[in-house]
């Protein structure tokens, strides 16, 4: 297995244990502000997508220092991979949810965890390609934009049911 293959196994692995950890971690740390920021501070389909948009930019970081001189797609694969998965998450939620009339604990883990693999499995198919390498900064651009709206919406949302308590 090459090194591209093995990194994205771990990836896949500390995402899905940091990211389902995280979901503690704001009432474990007392409320910190700080740990708001990067953790879930609430119930919200918003404030959940955090459990994989955090934990996958700080392993794509790491990843990318290993990895982008034998493999330069890597930075813009994992950003459009981060991206994808944090588009899957409200989308698999609302549908079955929609669908069923009610979510569920264990459907919602399941969410998580197919968002968490369809993102590593986008990066490892866009890394080797190197196409995606002419849109690394507007992917960037767009990662950076949204660690700043969950930032900015942690503790000023706008009043949409994205940002709302799940109420079914």
């Amino acid at each position: 297995m090459n090194r591209l293959k093995r990194y994205t196994l771990a990836g896949i692995l500390f995402v899905s244990v940091f990211g389902t950890l995280s979901h503690f971690l704001y009432q474990l740390s007392g409320n910190s502000f700080l740990v708001g920021l990067f953790a879930p501070v609430g119930e919200s389909t918003w404030e959940h997508i955090k459990l994989l948009f955090f934990p996958m930019l700080f392993y794509s970081l790491w990843m990318s220092v290993r990895l982008r001189k034998e493999e330069p797609g890597v930075i813009p694969a994992l950003a459009a991979g981060n991206l994808a998965g944090c588009v899957l998450i409200p989308t698999i939620f609302y549908t079955y949810s929609g669908v069923l009339g009610f979510h569920l604990l264990s459907l919602d883990i399941i969410t998580f965890l197919v968002s968490v693999l369809a993102a590593f499995a986008l990066a490892l198919r866009l890394t080797p390609n190197g196409k995606i390498r002419k849109y690394e900064p507007v992917l960037v651009a767009v990662i950076a934009l949204i660690a700043v709206l969950f930032f900015v919406f942690t503790y000023g949302p706008p009043e949409i049911g994205l940002f709302a308590e799940p109420g079914i």
